[in-house]
């Protein structure tokens, strides 16, 4: 089976290098991102293997369909960015990686966090140009704080471990109540409501669909603390990103550390450094003390990459032996 790889990175290639070598697929890789334009490139393709930021819709699946490709595998968890019903009628399977580190992101998460809230970064440039002054450096102790979790599902819920490990009380948002998250770490499901108006942190662990798009609004940040950090490592478009700029201009939210952007895809996984930064918006949030961006590397550890690997090759296989599909993304998921 001969499999392209579109967005690739030298992190990716390093490590299905390595996995394939208990397979015998044919590896292509292609730098630019997967959409309509691309799709081209698929010519003489079995399959593809896309990220993030790869655009599979109508338009793209069709050509796809017309180069023969037969399957198309995320290394990802989410799907928001893939027309199923195009990919149905198209007869072109699509497979995920469901689970790959949950620690990896709720770490991060709570990395920057910490970072934000003890301004590591400010301390590490300072320090850097021999100024050992702790002026402006004051934090808060996290212990005691109430940290609000939008979305319990496998990152948030280590998260909540991570938090409950810290000594916060933790409110969390979600559709399903996770008992153990109750009966061993103290967790008390709210309605939105209550988590905006009495959180300290709120970290977004929701996947991006129709219903949580701009979950955070101007609307919903009217209605959280004053001072309240905000933490995005799910979703770009989990964001109003003009509601957050507006909220740090006025001093609203205290403290932002995403880990992803709803425009991310200009951007991020490239180096623009010789270049004039096009989003007004991204470049205004760079401006900020308080505010810490990370270009989603939330999941880049070396155990989620393997995950990442392995799960994506079984995948292969399994389609290519003609044998039921474990991690096929359908309109039911």
């Amino acid at each position: 089976m001969k499999v392209g790889f579109f967005d690739a990175h030298k992190f990716d290639k390093n490590v299905f290098e390595q996995v394939n070598k208990n397979y015998s697929f044919e590896f292509v890789y292609f730098d630019t991102t997967l959409d309509s334009r691309s799709s081209v490139l698929a010519s003489g393709l079995d399959a593809v293997c896309c990220f993030v930021n790869d655009h599979l819709d109508r338009e793209t699946l069709k050509i796809l369909s017309e180069t023969n490709v037969r399957i198309v595998a995320l290394r990802c968890a989410g799907f928001n960015n893939i027309d199923l019903d195009a990919a149905k009628e198209f007869g072109i399977k699509i497979v995920r990686v469901p689970k790959y580190s949950p620690f990896a992101v709720a770490e991060h998460a709570t990395a920057l966090i910490l970072c934000l809230n003890r301004k590591i970064h400010k301390a590490y440039n300072r320090v850097r140009d021999h100024n050992f002054s702790l002026d402006g450096l004051v934090g808060h102790d996290i212990n005691g704080k109430t940290v609000g979790i939008l979305g319990a599902g496998q990152i948030g819920s280590v998260f909540a471990k991570i938090m409950n490990g810290l000594g916060c009380e933790i409110l969390v948002y979600d559709k399903y109540v996770n008992d153990e998250l109750v009966s061993k770490y103290s967790c008390k499901y709210v309605k939105l409501d209550e988590l905006f108006s009495k959180s300290d942190i709120i970290s977004l662990h929701l996947p991006l669909n129709k219903d949580t798009v701009h979950v955070i609004d101007k609307d919903a940040i009217a209605r959280m603390k004053n001072n309240v950090m905000l933490i995005n490592t799910g979703r770009g478009g989990l964001v109003d990103s003009g509601a957050l700029l507006w909220a740090l201009k006025n001093e609203k939210i205290g403290h932002a550390g995403l880990d992803v952007y709803e425009e991310e895809e200009e951007v991020f996984f490239k180096d623009v450094s010789d270049y004039t930064l096009k989003d007004d918006c991204l470049a205004r949030l760079l401006t900020f003390p308080n505010v810490i961006i990370t270009s989603h590397q939330a999941f880049l550890t070396c155990e989620a990459l393997e995950n990442i690997a392995k799960t994506t090759m079984k995948s292969l296989d399994q389609f290519q032996k003609g044998e039921s599909l474990n991690n096929e993304v359908t309109k039911s998921n």
